[in-house]
């Protein structure tokens, strides 16, 4: 086996051609996207699921092989990107295309490239250390590394991108258009962008040092931001019993997001601080104290997030996203109950003891994650039966009962429960059922079950001047399409005559609007409406003139005849001041 020389962090020796190979790669992966897309784009519905499968399981397994390649034992990094994108390929085609998944389905893929992440430094040390059970160091190194790699590489891209643009704009200046016309081809952009990613990969793989130099930065970064929030969240914990916590639990739906985001910052800033070994650990007592108070607040934040998620599921069921958040909520538990334990039992030497629990949590994450991104577990599924199940136990009424989710958000197991329930001996669950079926968008639900006609409220939200007027249909047609004279901002409608109206939005009007510059609210003079051929129109600005006219207007002007004339105007006034442009 050969042998490899190492320099004083352990970095491999460097290999001249990997630079050239990983941008050949980047290259070649962009094109085979391109002829695998041809036209589609990866955000649109109408992508194919074999489109989507092959997309992922070519970038996945390229990416994977650029981030792991090495001199030594270049082919165990081929096998494990070609066996992560065959998976990765796999997935795809169980779970279909992106445009066709049910709410909180884009989670799937979310937990597959987090177990990805995981996986590659855990192979990247087994292999560097000829061992099934790598060190804490040498995974921690390959941890970060990657996540330098992964930005800096990113940031090269958009460099490139912006420098292309910049000479397409250039030489547009001198009409020459071939830049910008090859900028705009899908095949052009997709090939750089993977030469450009593989580029800067195999650049700075091979620049180790620089690699090391900005790992550090960041590090050295977030360490100083350790203190700040370990003294934020305490204080934080401190308050809750003198303020109560009744207001997490009126806001459950923004709750569990934001307690699950703090814990993983104090994760992530408490290994800032400890580092990899003890050599590594920061000595300065704020930071040491810092790091030791993060860690300390995981698992009550971890508690409060498992709160707030249990009760917002008692009051409303199961849904894909709150599953989620329970799976969230209990990978924070795990590592928070881990650190409160290790600091309870081991004051001095905790951070000796967490570093191996972070080994052992992360593969058990990693195993969660490849399980979760399967069609195994089917959150849709497990959503569907628990919602359906209170509706027709009567815990819900039908009439309350979130009709879209079940026909737009649960996938293919919503749909086929409301199929089921189109049949249901209940007529009111089964006249519902009936009318989500038939909707096309959760939009025309909601419209129908809890929004009023806008026609209608257009006719209960205005005022009419003059007394008595009568208020056309045609008018109050046009308006229930615009922003004006719905439940939130009444109108006033001046009708002038039969054909013409001017209407005001009670917002130009409001206390908070009395303080504005001069001119900042020109809609104080009003929306001019005309009945034209039978229909009503917002009025047209009668100061844009016809070719014809600017032409006489242009030869008048070079002839000098320009004067001032006198002209009568017709103008809003709002107790005897004008207001607006005038009309005419």
């Amino acid at each position: 086996m050969e042998e490899i020389d190492r320099g004083a962090e352990g970095a491999p020796e460097r290999w001249a051609a990997r630079p050239l190979l990983l941008a050949g790669l980047g290259l070649a992966t962009g094109i085979v996207v391109h002829l695998i897309l041809g036209k589609s784009q990866i955000y649109e519905n109408s992508l194919g699921t074999v489109q989507a499968a092959l997309v992922l399981g070519v970038t996945l397994g390229a990416a994977l092989i650029g981030f792991t390649i090495e001199r030594r034992l270049w082919w165990a990094a081929l096998l494990f990107g070609g066996v992560m994108g065959l998976f990765g390929y796999l997935i795809m085609l169980g779970n279909g295309a992106p445009g066709g998944w049910g709410a909180g389905e884009e989670w799937r893929l979310l937990s597959l490239v987090l177990a990805l992440a995981i996986a590659a430094p855990l192979f990247q040390a087994a292999r560097d250390e000829d061992t099934l059970r790598p060190s804490y160091r040498g995974v921690h190194d390959h941890v970060w590394a990657n996540i330098v790699l992964w930005f800096a590489s990113w940031l090269f891209v958009a460099i490139v991108w912006v420098m292309a643009v910049l000479l397409s704009e250039l030489f547009h200046l001198i009409r020459i258009d071939f830049v910008r016309e090859l900028l705009g081809k899908d095949w052009f952009g997709r090939a750089m962008t993977g030469l450009a990613f593989g580029s800067a990969l195999g650049l700075l793989r091979e620049h180790d040092v620089v690699v090391r130099t900005l790992q550090r930065v960041v590090a050295i970064v977030l360490a100083v931001l350790a203190p700040v929030l370990a003294v934020g969240l305490a204080l934080f914990l401190i308050a809750l019993p003198f303020t109560g916590v009744q207001a997490l639990w009126d806001a459950t739906s923004a709750t569990t997001p934001l307690l699950l985001a703090c814990a993983a910052g104090a994760l992530i800033l408490t290994n800032v601080v400890i580092g990899r070994e003890d050599a590594d650990e920061r000595r300065n007592p704020a930071l040491r104290y810092a790091a030791m108070v993060l860690a300390a607040v995981i698992l009550p934040l971890a508690v409060l997030a498992a709160v707030a998620t249990g009760l917002r599921i008692g009051q409303y069921g199961y849904t894909p996203e709150r599953l989620w958040g329970v799976v969230f909520v209990g990978i924070a538990l795990c590592w928070g109950a881990a650190y409160f334990v290790t600091l309870v039992l081991r004051r001095r030497g905790w951070a000796r003891q967490v570093r191996p629990a972070n080994l052992v949590l992360a593969c058990l994450v990693c195993l969660l994650g490849f399980v979760l991104a399967t069609p195994l577990i089917s959150f849709n599924a497990i959503s569907t039966r628990d919602q359906v199940g209170r509706l027709e136990s009567g815990k819900i009424a039908p009439d309350k009962f979130d009709w879209p989710a079940l026909a737009f958000d649960f996938g293919k197991p919503g749909r086929d429960a409301l199929t089921r329930l189109r049949g249901s001996s209940n007529a009111a669950v089964r006249a519902e059922a009936v009318k989500a079926a038939s909707a096309k968008t959760r939009w025309d639900l909601a419209r129908s079950d809890a929004r009023p006609d806008p026609a209608d409220a257009v006719a209960r939200n205005a005022r009419m001047l003059p007394a008595g007027a009568v208020f056309p249909q045609g008018l109050i047609d046009v308006l229930s399409t615009s922003y004006l004279c719905h439940a939130e901002s009444p109108c006033t409608v001046l009708m002038l005559s039969a054909n013409e109206a001017v209407v005001f939005g009670r917002h130009c009007f409001a206390e908070n609007n009395a303080d504005a510059k001069p001119n900042t609210y020109p809609c104080l003079g009003g929306d001019r409406y005309v009945l034209s051929e039978g229909s009503w129109a917002e009025a047209q600005d009668t100061g844009v003139l016809t070719p014809a006219e600017r032409a006489a207007a242009a030869a008048a002007y070079k002839e000098g005849k320009i004067e001032v004339r006198t002209v009568p105007r017709r103008q809003v006034f709002l107790g005897g001041m004008p207001v607006g442009a005038p009309f005419e």
